[in-house]
């Protein structure tokens, strides 16, 4: 195939339709292209060419007799775009093994890398605790605030509305048998061992953690992180270590307040079921079945939770490479990270606390 002339965007648009039949009309194996003749060559022409390549679905072999190594690399481009991508030959029980496979070494990757970044928390942590000059006051004040002022009202809104389920379905169930009564110490039980820890650290979790992410992620696209590094300030000392203290200060707060907030849904509903156990039985009930030791089991275990959701937002909000799709899938992955880390490490607790029996 000779062509002459400038074969470019503003001359090839004459062309392209008959050109294309008279491939079609055509039988032939390959194609040689002789471009000495042409004077420019552009994407536009270097497509029109190739269309000879593919003709009615089928591939042909072709090659460039005289040219410009330019007009080569044009004319490789275009014939790659004719061509297409070669069907892709899938084997649905392979390739579900692969994912799988892919599936668990991202898994154990993403649990070394944050086992990693906690340890080297705990370093800088004490180590800024031993030093309580280097600590950033105003800016754990501001994060409490954050962290725990703002998150109070819904905090104590859903353990209300769950404590008053709890003692609707223990009125409904336990009235059947006669035993009202021991609706308060189904209340007592799983509100201040159980519940409200739980239920506070996983909206904290889909909360703050979600929002550590997304404040870091963007100065990390913004490179304020790596201008910070280049001043000589401390990425965990500024970042991370405010955030967890903020979180060690405030999650233990709410969750008494969801604990009390639980129990006073229980007793309303106590009180105005046809059970009627009066706020006066209730609280005398409470106090009696319910050990002081079930107070303490639900407040150990915040601590460990509010480090965790600290941690693992700040991971997340560290690893955002430089787009908006990294962003919003490190946010994803720092809630379910943190909300899975939560529920594995209240399970382990509960495990514990049995063997020791408390």
């Amino acid at each position: 195939m000779s062509a002459q002339g400038r074969w470019t965007v503003e001359t090839v648009s004459s062309v392209y339709e008959s050109l294309g039949r008279d491939y079609d009309a055509l039988s032939y194996e390959t194609v040689e292209f002789d471009l000495e003749g042409v004077e420019d060559l552009d994407t536009a022409g270097a497509y029109l060419l190739t269309k000879a390549v593919r003709v009615e679905d089928v591939c042909k072999a072709w090659s460039l007799t005289r040219g410009t190594p330019g007009q080569k690399t044009l004319l490789d481009v275009a014939a790659a775009a004719q061509m297409g991508a070669p069907p892709r030959h899938t084997r649905q029980f392979v390739d579900t093994l692969d994912r799988l496979g892919r599936a668990t070494l991202r898994f154990w990757d993403e649990l070394y890398a944050t086992l990693a970044f906690l340890g080297q928390f705990f370093v800088m942590f004490f180590g800024v605790l031993l030093r309580p000059r280097r600590l950033r006051f105003k800016s754990i004040v501001a994060l409490m605030e954050e962290v725990g002022l703002d998150a109070a009202p819904i905090v104590a809104v859903l353990s209300f509305a769950i404590g008053a389920v709890i003692a609707y379905m223990g009125a409904n169930l336990l009235g059947q048998l006669g035993f009202s009564v021991f609706m308060v110490d189904l209340v007592g039980f799983s509100m201040l061992r159980e519940l409200a820890v739980v239920i506070t650290a996983i909206l904290i979790a889909g909360r703050s953690a979600s929002a550590f992410t997304a404040q870091i992620g963007a100065m990390k696209m913004r490179q304020e992180v790596d201008a910070m590094t280049v001043m000589g300030l401390e990425t965990f000392e500024t970042l991370v270590v405010p955030r967890a203290i903020a979180c060690l200060l405030t999650l233990p707060i709410l969750t008494f307040l969801a604990m009390m907030s639980g129990i006073l849904g229980g007793l309303i509903v106590a009180w105005v079921t046809p059970s009627q156990i009066s706020p006066v039985l209730f609280l005398s009930r409470l106090q009696e079945m319910v050990a002081v030791q079930h107070f303490w089991v639900g407040m150990v275990k915040a601590p460990f939770f509010a480090i965790v959701i600290a941690v693992i937002g700040c991971r997340q909000g560290l690893a955002v490479t430089g787009s908006v799709e990294s962003l919003g899938a490190r946010v994803t992955t720092s809630v379910v990270q943190a909300i899975f880390a939560v529920i594995l490490i209240d399970a382990l607790f509960a495990i514990l606390f049995f063997q020791i029996g408390v």
